[in-house]
C-alpha cells in the first residue's frame, strides 16, 4: 500500500529538526527594572526580557508558559538579501524555511487555545510563509492576511522602474479558531454624507421633532446666511469642521432608511405603520436594552450616534477594521521610543492595533525577534504582560533604555497620549544558562562546572519534567510532579545505606525521583525490588541522547548557512576543566548500569 499523501510545502532539510535543550533561565538583577513606585493597582512587574537565541529561550518558556501566551507578535528577518544593520538579513532559502518552521511549532504550543499570531512579513517570502503557516497551525485556523501600508510611493524608490513598493503583510492565525474570540476593533473614517438631515428640536417629545437639511443646522451654528460664505471662511477646513459639528450633534444628525414590515421587529410593525398613515409626525417603539426604533413617513430614522466610537479618547465617526491597514504609515518613526533602529522599526500603533484585537488587559504578549523593543513598550503602556526575546547586543543598547523610559513615565511618543500612560511597573531581566553538559579535556561528558548545585537542579527539573520548588523543611524535596511525587538531585555517590534512609524517610505515600552521580553497593535491578518509592537515575548519563547538548545558537543572524553535516549522537561543549581521565576504571561505569557506579 503506497504511502499516504498530502499537500504541502518542501524543502531541503524539512525533516530534520534539532532536539532543543531546555535551559533553564538566569536573572540577572543588575539589568532587571521597576519603577520607584506604584502608579496605580494594575502596574505589572513580572515582565520578562530574555537575552539569547530566541529558539533556545523559547523552549526554556514551554514548561511555565505552554498555553498561556494570548498573542505573539513577531518580526522575522524577511529574507530579502539586505543586510541592515542590526539583523543580518539574507538567508538560503530552505534553511530560512526551516529556521521559522522551528519557531513557529514551539510558539504554537506557547499560545492559548484561544490565542492569536501576527507574523509580519514582505512579498519576498509571503507564498512560502502562507503555505507553511497553513501546514503548523491548520488551513482552518488562518484569519486572514493584512495588507499593511508602511510607506507611500515617493522618495528614491518612486523612481525605480516597475512597481513602487509601499507594502508589507501582517499573516493573521488563531490557534484554534473554534474558540478563538477576538475584539472588536474600529478605527476612525470619513464622514457618512448619506446622513443629512438634522433634528432641530431634539429636547422636545418625538412626535414633534422637525427636521431640517444638515447644511441648513450647521449654517445657523456659525451663524451665516450661505453655504458659500461658510467655503469663504473656512476654505479647505470646511470638511473637517462639518465633521466635527456632525460628530457632537450625531444623536441629532440622522438619515431615513426605507423599511418593509419584515424588517423590523413584530412589535414595532405597528409604529411603522402608523408612519405610513400620518407622514406629519414620529412614531417610536421602545425596545430594553436597544435603541428605540422612530419612524416617519414609512421610513427609519437611523442616528449617526451609531457610527460614532470613542477612539483613544476622541470621539469620531468610525468604521469596523478591515485587512487594509493604511492608516499607520511607518514614516517618521525615529524618535519613537529614543532609540534608532534603521529599516527595522514598527510603528507602536500598529503593535496596538494586534493587541487591540487579540487581547485584554493582563494577557501575556509575546515577541521573540524584539528589535528595538516595540512590542514590550506597546504592551506595558496596554497594561498587558510581555516576554521579549533578543539575541543582539541592541537588547542592552536600544531595548532596556526604551523600557526604562517606558516605566519610569518619560517616553511621551508612540501611543503614550492614546492610552494615557502613566509610567509604571517593571521586567526582569533573564540571559539563557550555559549548556548543562559539556566534556571535560579528555572528551567524556560531564556536567558543566559553571552550574552550582541549585541550577543543576532546577535543570535537572525541567528536563523530567518537574517543577522547580525547593523545600524550605525537607532537604530531598527540590521539585514536584504532583502532590506526592518529587524529585532529589545531587552530585554524590550514594550509598545502599543512604538510599535506605532516604526511603524511609520519603515514606510508601510518596515518590521521589533520585538522580545522583552514581549509587554502589546494589545493582538497579535490586534497588528498583528493594526501595519501590524510589526511581534511581545516573547523572549526566540520565540525559546524554535528551538534546544537542552546546549548541548555543540557532540563530537567523547567518548569511547563506551552509548545510549541517550528519551530526555525532551526542554532540556537546568542550572545556578545559579537569574530568577523569579514560584510564580510570571507574569512568565507564559512571554512565552505565553496573553496580560500581
Amino acid at each position: 500500500m503506497s504511502k499516504k499523501q498530502k499537500l504541502e510545502l518542501t524543502w531541503i532539510g524539512k525533516d530534520k529538526r534539532p532536539k532543543l535543550e531546555p535551559r533553564i533561565l538566569l536573572e540577572d538583577s543588575d539589568k532587571s527594572y521597576h519603577a520607584k513606585k506604584r502608579v496605580s493597582e494594575s502596574d505589572i512587574f513580572d515582565n520578562r526580557l530574555i537575552f539569547g537565541d530566541n529558539l533556545l529561550a523559547l523552549k526554556a518558556l514551554e514548561q511555565d508558559f505552554s498555553g498561556k501566551v494570548k498573542c505573539v507578535y513577531i518580526d522575522p528577518p524577511f529574507n530579502t538579501q539586505q543586510a541592515f544593520e542590526h539583523y543580518d538579513d539574507g538567508y538560503e532559502h530552505s534553511i530560512w524555511l526551516g529556521l521559522i518552521r522551528d519557531r513557529a511549532e514551539v510558539l504554537r504550543r506557547l499560545m492559548s487555545d484561544d490565542g492569536s499570531l501576527f507574523v509580519h512579513i514582505d512579498d519576498n517570502e509571503l507564498g512560502y510563509l502562507i503555505v507553511l503557516l497553513d501546514e503548523v497551525f491548520g488551513r482552518a485556523n488562518r484569519i486572514g492576511i493584512v495588507t499593511f501600508k508602511q510607506s507611500s510611493a515617493s522618495g528614491p524608490k518612486a523612481i525605480n522602474p516597475g512597481l513602487v513598493t509601499t507594502n508589507n503583510y501582517l499573516l493573521y492565525y488563531a490557534k484554534d479558531k473554534s474558540v478563538w474570540s477576538p475584539n472588536r476593533v474600529f478605527v476612525p473614517g470619513p464622514r457618512d454624507d448619506r446622513y443629512s438631515k438634522f433634528i432641530e428640536n431634539y429636547e422636545d417629545r418625538y412626535s414633534d421633532w422637525r427636521l431640517i437639511g444638515l447644511r441648513e443646522a450647521f449654517l445657523r451654528s456659525g451663524r451665516l446666511d450661505s453655504w458659500d460664505a461658510a467655503k469663504a471662511k473656512y476654505a479647505d477646513k470646511l470638511e473637517i469642521k462639518l465633521s466635527d459639528f456632525v460628530v457632537s450633534n450625531a444623536h441629532r444628525v440622522v438619515r431615513t432608511a426605507r423599511v418593509a414590515p419584515k424588517d423590523v421587529n413584530e412589535s414595532a410593525r405597528e409604529a411603522l405603520s402608523k408612519s405610513n398613515s400620518d407622514s406629519t409626525q414620529v412614531f417610536c417603539s421602545p425596545r430594553d436594552g436597544k435603541d428605540d426604533y422612530y419612524f416617519l413617513g414609512g421610513e427609519q430614522l437611523v442616528f449617526y450616534k451609531n457610527k460614532t466610537r470613542d477612539i483613544d479618547g476622541t470621539t469620531c465617526t468610525a468604521s469596523p477594521l478591515t485587512n487594509l491597514w493604511d492608516d499607520l504609515l511607518s514614516n517618521n518613526l525615529h524618535n519613537e521610543g529614543g532609540v534608532s533602529f534603521p529599516n527595522g522599526k514598527k510603528p507602536e500603533a500598529l503593535i496596538k492595533r494586534c493587541i487591540e484585537l487579540s487581547t485584554q488587559p493582563g494577557d501575556i504578549v509575546l515577541d521573540s525577534f524584539s528589535g528595538s523593543g516595540t512590542t514590550g513598550a506597546v504592551a506595558h503602556k496596554m497594561g498587558r504582560r510581555w516576554i521579549m526575546l533578543e539575541l543582539g547586543e541592541h537588547c542592552h543598547t536600544h531595548i532596556i533604555p526604551r523600557l526604562k523610559k517606558v516605566i519610569d513615565g518619560e517616553d511621551l511618543g508612540g501611543i503614550t497620549k492614546a492610552v494615557n500612560w502613566q509610567g509604571g511597573g517593571g521586567f526582569r531581566y533573564y540571559r539563557l544558562a550555559p549548556s548543562l553538559i559539556v566534556e571535560d579535556r579528555w572528551g567524556n561528558p560531564v556536567i558543566n562546572p559553571e552550574y552550582n548545585a541549585a541550577q543543576l537542579a532546577e535543570a535537572l527539573c525541567k528536563l523530567e519534567g518537574f517543577t522547580y520548588a525547593p523545600s524550605e523543611t525537607r532537604w530531598w524535596q527540590q521539585g514536584h510532579s504532583s502532590e506526592r511525587d518529587f524529585i532529589y538531585v545531587t552530585t554524590q555517590n550514594l550509598s545502599a545505606a543512604q538510599l535506605q534512609a532516604l526511603s524511609d524517610e520519603v515514606g510508601s505515600e510518596q515518590s521521589l525521583l533520585v538522580c545522583c552521580s552514581a549509587f554502589h553497593g546494589i545493582s538497579a535491578a535490586a534497588a528498583a525490588a528493594r526501595w519501590p518509592n524510589l526511581t534511581l537515575k545516573k547523572i549526566p548519563k540520565m540525559v546524554l541522547a535528551r538534546c544537542e547538548w552546546g549548541h548555543d545558537d540557532y540563530s537567523l543572524n547567518v548569511v547563506n548557512l551552509p548545510l549541517a553535516e550528519p551530526s555525532p549522537p551526542v554532540p556537546v561543549a568542550k572545556t578545559a576543566k579537569s574530568g577523569k581521565k579514560p584510564s580510570d576504571s571507574r569512568t565507564t561505569d559512571l554512565f552505565g548500569d553496573g553496580e560500581d557506579a
